[in-house]
């Protein structure tokens, strides 16, 4: 058998170091089997799925040198690698489910399922609908289906009793059925969820191991019980312990930056990232820090894996980043690595439009453009003085631009300035008046070249740091503040 393992990551943001992370154990498993490694892209969801998020993806993961054997962009004997591009694929199977027996069509509204777990919640009973729940009479539903209402296709599962589950890292894992709903399979669009198409393209594409997050566990009984449904064999399943902040919470962008384009814009060295994802609860034999990928995929052992949540934390990426700087870059490979880094001509070129009409020699320039070649500027409260503006309402100014722009699915000056107006109107603040802390935040500076271009050429993940370092050295946001912050801006 040759093993065969796999990254499915949806793109519809920026690319996460939690994929990464996942993605560098599949293919570390996979090479150290003699096996291959595919990448799937899972864009069922119509709507925040986008082609640049994809293309970010892919970057991100050929940047830290995690390259694949099969995928949307080499191709491979099992494509399409899109789900998108599967659809017909999916409608099939979750026929054959319907006729077996195994699957339903539910025509039920969004109303009546919130009225149906209202119920159960009210009578203390788990949350999940079984099919029982779900049933409706039988003159009722042929009335919904003569008359075409919009139906999804929902899986049956057991009522009682207990699924069995067998982990490569856990052991046996036991869910009660009572908490697993029908789920559904085909949404109301056509377009399959996660578990239908995951289930399917894994075993078409003859995935052998499935390693995964943790918090797939609770559906293991659902893939499991398709598996039997179909009757495929499973693949075995090892869930893997989530990434955590260093308070253990899961690691989340609130907390801590988890893009990898953030790392990427700080200047960090992919061979230093890849690494210390690779300590992300596994180590080597020899109980060393620092070791390449090929070190990696020829030492693997899955068994080494800690269950521990393995705790992200950017002071111990950051001194290892150093070590390789030292240890492993010549003044010539470090000059390398600065032009690739943001010295390049295709970076640079963004740039020289906002420093030309400024200057009037060339020493002016680095001056005026620092920002655009540094991490997290030099910020404290006092950069803000000249903002008139009080500290609260200030904090709430730019938390509401950060969680603004957490929704922008195509990063461009025209979106980012669309979200600026209207935020604008909400403050009642005239333009420059909204743009003047935010011009510091983003530039550490109250004068220099153009905050919206700034923003739109130093990427989402940078610009969404540095409004939040800005925040933080505001004094941040309590979590009574952010509970009264986030009621309202809902309603914004």
């Amino acid at each position: 058998m040759t093993v065969r393992t796999r990254i499915a990551p949806s793109p519809t943001g920026d690319p996460h170091v939690g994929t990464a992370y996942i993605a560098l154990f599949n293919l570390c498993f996979a090479r150290a089997h003699g096996g291959q490694f595919i990448l799937r892209i899972e864009d069922t969801d119509r709507e925040r799925s986008t082609a640049e998020s994809e293309r970010m993806i892919l970057d991100s993961l050929q940047w830290l040198g995690l390259d694949w054997d099969e995928g949307p962009d080499v191709g491979g004997p099992h494509g399409p690698y899109r789900q998108s591009e599967r659809g017909d694929i999916y409608a099939e199977y979750a026929q054959k489910l319907l006729e077996a027996g195994h699957a339903f069509k539910c025509y039920r509204t969004s109303e009546e399922l919130d009225e149906l777990r209202e119920a159960r919640k009210a009578a203390g009973q788990h949350m999940a609908l079984k099919p029982a729940d779900l049933a409706l009479p039988a003159e009722e539903h042929a009335r919904r289906e003569a008359e075409g209402w919009p139906y999804v296709v929902r899986m049956k599962v057991p009522s009682e009793g207990t699924c069995v589950v067998e982990d490569m890292l856990r052991g046996t894992i036991e869910v009660e059925w009572t908490q697993v709903d029908a789920q559904i399979l085909l949404k109301s669009d056509g377009m399959p969820t996660y578990h239908l198409a995951n289930v399917v393209d894994d075993h078409l594409m003859g995935i052998t191991h499935v390693l995964r997050g943790e918090e797939w566990i609770n559906s293991a009984p659902k893939h499991q019980l398709l598996y039997e449904y179909f009757g495929w064999p499973m693949p075995a399943l090892c869930h893997m312990p989530l990434l955590r902040n260093p308070d253990k919470s899961k690691l989340s962008k609130r907390k801590n930056p988890t893009s990898i384009n953030y790392y990427r814009r700080m200047g960090f060295l992919p061979q230093a990232v890849t690494n210390y994802l690779g300590r992300m609860g596994w180590s080597m034999p020899d109980e060393r820090e620092k070791f390449t990928l090929d070190e990696m995929m020829a030492h693997f052992d899955v068994q080494r894996v800690s269950l521990g949540g393995p705790v992200f934390d950017l002071e111990k990426l950051t001194w290892l980043n150093g070590v390789y700087i030292r240890e492993d870059l010549d003044d010539a490979a470090l000059l390398a690595a600065l032009r690739d880094w943001a010295f390049n001509e295709d970076y640079v070129r963004q740039i020289l439009p906002q420093v030309r009409p400024r200057v009037d020699t060339l020493s002016q320039v680095m001056p005026l453009a620092g920002h655009f070649f540094s991490g997290l500027p030099a910020i404290d409260e006092s950069s803000f003085a000249s903002v008139k503006l009080e500290r609260d309402e200030l904090v709430k100014l730019l938390q509401f631009l950060v969680w603004r722009l957490e929704g922008v699915t195509r990063w461009e000056k025209e979106s980012l300035l669309a979200e600026v107006k209207l935020l604008g109107e909400y403050f009642e603040l005239k333009m420059k008046a909204f743009l003047a802390p935010v011009f510091i935040a983003i530039t550490g500076s109250a004068t220099s070249t153009s905050v919206m271009d700034a923003m739109a050429i130093l990427g989402s993940d940078m610009t969404r740091a540095r409004l939040r370092h800005a925040i933080a050295v505001l004094g941040g946001v309590s979590k009574k503040q952010a509970k009264r912050l986030e009621k309202e801006f809902r309603e914004l």
